[in-house]
């Protein structure tokens, strides 16, 4: 079935069976992450729902229990600007399953001002995508227990602002533009799953990324009215389409569960399709090519793991 922007995660999970599979989702406690949570316990997946605010991710917990019927629903802590934690809650996750058969990334901050993580990297960088990439690295076993089993890197269509600028990636030698920043931490969540395919395909974990769209969320608790303005003025006809939180959710949904992607990894989609490259000026769609570059990806494997203190574990 061909799915299109205004697809919902109801539509999109037609006839999925989630029923034994295990699913891990940051950034949980609202907006995208919750909805992706609901729309997986509903398929009966027991769901692992992380978050910075687990009061709230609690909240939410117990909505989707009674929601869906589905008690197999919890909550963990995590803060993605702290190695500490990542690591405390891969030992939990690894000591607590096996296996696991999905894996959502979608926790991000966006467009914030100036700061710094734990261990002193640019926020955005160092949340969005170092953060991720040291949890998924240690828990690669478990997604190779579960094989086959998929990761999704939630990026954006933010990618296109930038590439990563490996020569400064933290902004030390130039001012700080909070977009740069976003675009380099995006193209690094499409790049991140280049190169976990690479390594992991063969095993049978497949990793992609998705634009989910434009979507009121507490993601933009940073933007200002000149911010809204901005992304309007770079959009086609000057016009800012918003979707609803369960079509923004759909293509990571689609993503994770859909027989369409069996077997196949290192893509981009957006709108529940497959996206193609188009580098051309503005901020239509499609994926830089820059973002999909087997070259760059390796490139940013070594610098992820030199700044993460961590490598792939396969056991």
């Amino acid at each position: 079935m061909k799915f299109n922007e205004e697809s919902t995660t109801t539509d999109v999970m037609s006839g999925i069976d989630l029923t034994g599979k295990v699913a891990l989702v940051t950034g949980a406690s609202g907006g995208l992450g919750a909805e992706t949570a609901r729309a997986f316990a509903e398929k009966g997946a027991q769901v692992v729902m992380t978050a910075r605010d687990v009061p709230k991710a609690e909240a939410v917990a117990r909505d989707i229990r009674a929601s869906t019927g589905n008690a197999r629903v919890d909550v963990e802590e995590l803060e993605l600007g702290s190695f500490p934690s990542i690591r405390d809650l891969a030992r939990r996750i690894r000591d607590r399953h096996d296996r696991i058969n999905v894996l959502v990334n979608n926790a991000g901050v966006m467009a914030c001002p100036f700061a710094r993580t734990d261990s002193g990297l640019e926020l955005q960088f160092g949340a969005n995508h170092i953060g991720h990439f040291l949890m998924t690295c240690l828990l690669a076993p478990a997604l190779i227990n579960g094989a086959p089993s998929r990761v999704v890197s939630v990026s954006s269509r933010g990618h296109q602002l930038s590439p990563v600028i490996f020569d400064d990636i933290n902004f030390e030698q130039r001012p700080y533009d909070k977009w740069l920043a976003y675009g380099q931490a995006k193209t690094a969540n499409v790049l991140f799953a280049v190169g976990l395919d690479l390594r992991l395909g063969a095993a049978g974990v497949h990793a992609n990324a998705v634009h989910p769209g434009v979507i009121m969320t507490d993601l933009a608790r940073h933007l200002v009215p000149e911010d809204i303005e901005a992304l309007r003025a770079r959009q086609p006809g000057g016009k800012l389409k918003f979707k609803s939180v369960e079509a923004g959710a759909a293509t990571a949904v689609y993503t994770a569960t859909s027989p369409d992607l069996e077997g196949k990894g290192g893509l981009y989609l957006e709108d529940c399709h497959v996206a193609a490259v188009d580098d051309a000026d503005g901020a239509g769609g499609g994926v830089r090519s820059y973002a999909l570059d087997p070259a760059a990806a390796a490139r940013l494997w070594k610098v992820s793991e030199e700044m993460a203190g961590e490598t792939l574990h396969l056991r």
